[in-house]
């Protein structure tokens, strides 16, 4: 969940708002930080805090308010990837390719075995 927008790093640029696929931000005044309207709509999907160019945003999940400014900020970017090092954050993701190929023949293979294992009704005529 949306835990802090870090007011003395946001620059306005709303792309959180955009990023956003639960719409829980509204747009603040021009230049001004967003507004965390719909929090109890927050799905904990990180794209606002991987989207937010300036760190400015903090997503944790089961953290204690007390404990935030413990925890490092803007890792959730650096982990990724995104933080500025490319200028294309997206252009590495062709890298998850062979484990999604993987995945797709993992659950394909225990699909066609439980399809084997089931047993199917007989029609009685």
């Amino acid at each position: 969940m949306i835990a802090e927008i870090l007011l003395e790093r946001c620059n306005g640029c709303n792309s959180c708002v955009v990023a956003c696929p639960d719409h829980v931000f509204d747009r603040g005044p021009e230049g001004a930080p967003p507004v965390i309207a719909r929090l109890e709509q927050c799905q904990t999907c990180f794209l606002c805090e991987l989207y937010c160019p300036e760190d400015a945003l903090y997503v944790a999940v089961g953290l204690p308010r007390a404990q935030l400014k413990e925890d490092p900020l803007g890792h959730i970017r650096r982990d990724y990837g995104w933080d500025g090092a490319e200028d294309d954050p997206l252009k590495n993701f062709w890298k998850l390719g062979p484990l999604l190929r993987e995945g797709v023949q993992t659950s394909s293979a225990r699909y066609a075995r439980q399809e084997l294992e089931t047993p199917t009704a007989t029609s009685k005529d």
